[in-house]
């Protein structure tokens, strides 16, 4: 498998830091994203309270904000929390949860966008394509079946990705079916999955919050693709060990703990180009 080096340290490096990750999500998925940052051996906080988020920034090692159930104390405490970041360096990964799904959250995650730097950006095809200004068919907050990755579109969808890339500066990171992760000169298509992670809330929040988990101890283009990768190995293996979604939601997550470099080594499947 190619280029598995680029991968080799960060499981060991994150568990034996344990970096502190501040995630400003929601609560619909929140303890989901907790709970997967501890599997990749990082340590949560999901401090959202707009008078205590600068101090708690300030201590963290990485910052994940999550427009998934925006509330106007939240979009405070992102802002503040942006800030913070920017002052002392802290990188930060953006998922604009629904952007393609309402003005608010579009024009609050563009907004963002402008005033601040991330070093991923996370979403599905339907809020990347939104963000870009082009046409878009959302369910919800999922994307649309138009909008959705394959074989077919993959190279338009490379060149969305690339765009959005140069349009912020960030690595960003679509998840899908295939996944792709670009910084508009490198990009990752991934392959790796399983339609069980549709089946459960919250795994596009969790992918995230994992690859902040991994961003402080590598850079942000590795952070996604591995992010990426482990989602998507860990989900094969748990749709082995599982019965249904209750099942399979225990078993991904014992899966996220278990991931070391030999199963990456079997089962990796993606293309750099």
């Amino acid at each position: 498998m190619k280029n598995l080096n680029l991968f080799s340290n960060i499981i060991n490096d994150t568990k034996r830091k344990s970096p502190l990750i501040h995630a400003i999500t929601n609560p619909i998925s929140i303890n989901d994203c907790a709970n997967i940052t501890l599997a990749a051996g990082a340590k949560p906080i999901m401090a959202e309270h707009p008078d205590e988020v600068k101090e708690i920034t300030q201590k963290s090692d990485a910052l994940a904000i999550n427009l998934g159930n925006i509330t106007d104390i939240r979009m405070k405490s992102m802002k503040i929390s942006c800030r913070t970041a920017a002052t002392n360096k802290i990188p930060v990964v953006l998922d604009p949860v629904g952007a393609a799904a309402s003005k608010l959250r579009s024009d609050f995650a563009n907004n963002l966008i402008d005033k601040f730097s991330f070093s991923i950006i996370k979403g599905n095809m339907s809020e990347i394509k939104s963000l870009l200004g082009l046409s878009s068919h959302p369910l919800g907050i999922d994307v649309g079946k138009e909008d959705e990755i394959d074989s077919e579109n993959i190279k338009t969808s490379v060149t969305i990705a690339k765009k959005m890339s140069a349009k912020s500066g960030s690595v960003i990171m679509i998840t899908g079916k295939y996944d792709i992760v670009s910084d508009n000169k490198n990009t990752f298509i991934i392959k790796n999955g399983t339609p069980m992670l549709t089946k459960i809330t919250g795994t596009g929040c969790m992918s995230g919050i994992l690859a902040a988990s991994y961003l402080p101890n590598t850079d942000p283009l590795t952070a996604a693709a591995f992010a990426c990768l482990c989602m998507g190995i860990a989900g094969e293996l748990a749709d082995k060990n599982s019965n249904g979604p209750s099942s399979f939601r225990t078993a991904f997550l014992d899966a996220i703990y278990l991931m070391d470099c030999s199963k990456i080594a079997k089962y990796a499947d993606f293309n750099i180009l």
